[in-house]
């Protein structure tokens, strides 16, 4: 066992090393605690990334002077590029606080959010009890979401990989990720059907500020009034 210091420093000496031709994109610290046949990840997770390689939605967006408040381990996934504001937060429950804290504030821009806990806790330890008490924290919360959102605002909630936690093993696994788009002033019960990729999303958010993007298709249209 190491300090948390000690394993920032190791983390960053590997981050300086693996880089050049072959470089590694992220290079994680996973603090743990616990016993033997026992062991616990804390919240004290860090991400040492590299800038993204290519056109990115979240430079574009602050570059055009729209906010881009990332929340978790967000702004440590992209480097901070284009970040205006990383908000900490280490589980769902401040993750959900801070959501509706930057729409409060009426945020002009892109507010991502992460919810580690569903990953971090429940999905990778095959907690179904847990994945399941997290989802309807979430539900219980969702009111005061809405509730935060004004007329204009759309909400995207989605995944970047499966968790499923009846799945043997621990990793990740392979299944499509949901998609659900809300907004008070967005048409409802509308089949966005299966999306070739995530860059739909940063596609669909860049139209809605009437910006530039190369990837993705937008879906902005499918989910808009007008």
């Amino acid at each position: 066992m190491i300090p948390l210091e000690r394993l920032y420093g190791i983390c960053e000496t590997a981050r300086d090393i693996l880089r050049g031709e072959h470089e590694v994109g992220r290079v994680i610290a996973r603090p743990f605690l616990g016993e033997p046949g026992s062991f616990y990840r804390t919240e004290n997770r860090h991400d040492y990334a590299v800038p993204p390689p290519r056109e990115n939605l979240l430079p574009i967006l602050s570059e055009k002077g729209f906010a881009v408040v990332c929340i978790g381990k967000i702004a440590s996934i992209y480097d901070s590029a284009g970040v205006t504001q990383d908000l900490t937060a280490r589980n769902n429950t401040q993750s959900i606080d801070q959501t509706i804290r930057a729409l409060n504030e009426e945020t002009r821009g892109l507010i991502f959010s992460n919810l580690v806990d569903f990953d971090m806790l429940y999905g990778h330890r095959r907690d179904t009890e847990g994945y399941a008490r997290a989802l309807e924290h979430f539900d219980s919360r969702w009111p005061e979401i809405e509730a935060a959102m004004r007329a204009g605002d759309l909400l995207m909630i989605t995944a970047d990989h499966g968790n499923d936690p009846t799945f043997p093993g621990t990793d990740h696994t392979r299944e499509y990720a949901p998609l659900i788009v809300f907004g008070k002033g967005a048409r409802q019960g509308v089949n966005l059907g299966t999306r070739d990729s995530l860059s739909d999303i940063g596609q669909t958010i860049a139209e809605n500020f009437a910006l530039g993007l190369s990837a993705g298709q937008s879906f902005l249209h499918d989910v808009s009034q007008t």
